[in-house]
């Protein structure tokens, strides 16, 4: 499923409390921030959320992701350390640059990630 893009959208200024948040994936929408440049690597990043989404059954991600978050909130004492060692972070992070990633990707292949 390709997710549907909304560009220029306020939803990353609003929920830019912890970090500053760029584009944001709430399934099955991407929104990206007003005056922020939308490339096929930040497409492709979210797009590898929604893949994450889809195979968690939308509430299994949300539910993994801020699990992963408060643990590394609490082992790193940081935010934007917690949110880089969320495990979909992670893949995202690492395969946004690789154009065959979402045609190659392996089901479930965040569990490979360690927070």
């Amino acid at each position: 499923m390709k997710p549907i893009i909304v560009k220029e959208s306020r939803i990353p200024e609003l929920l830019s409390i912890v970090i500053k948040i760029g584009a944001i994936t709430l399934w099955p929408f991407v929104f990206i921030r007003r005056g922020m440049k939308s490339s096929e690597r930040l497409i492709r990043h979210e797009s590898i959320h929604i893949h994450q989404y889809n195979e968690l059954l939308v509430i299994g991600f949300l539910l993994v992701y801020v699990w992963d978050w408060l643990h590394g909130l609490i082992k790193y004492r940081s935010g934007s350390t917690a949110y880089m060692q969320i495990r979909m972070e992670q893949e995202a992070y690492e395969n946004e640059s690789d154009e065959d990633y979402l045609e190659n990707r392996k089901r479930y292949a965040w569990l490979k990630y360690k927070v």
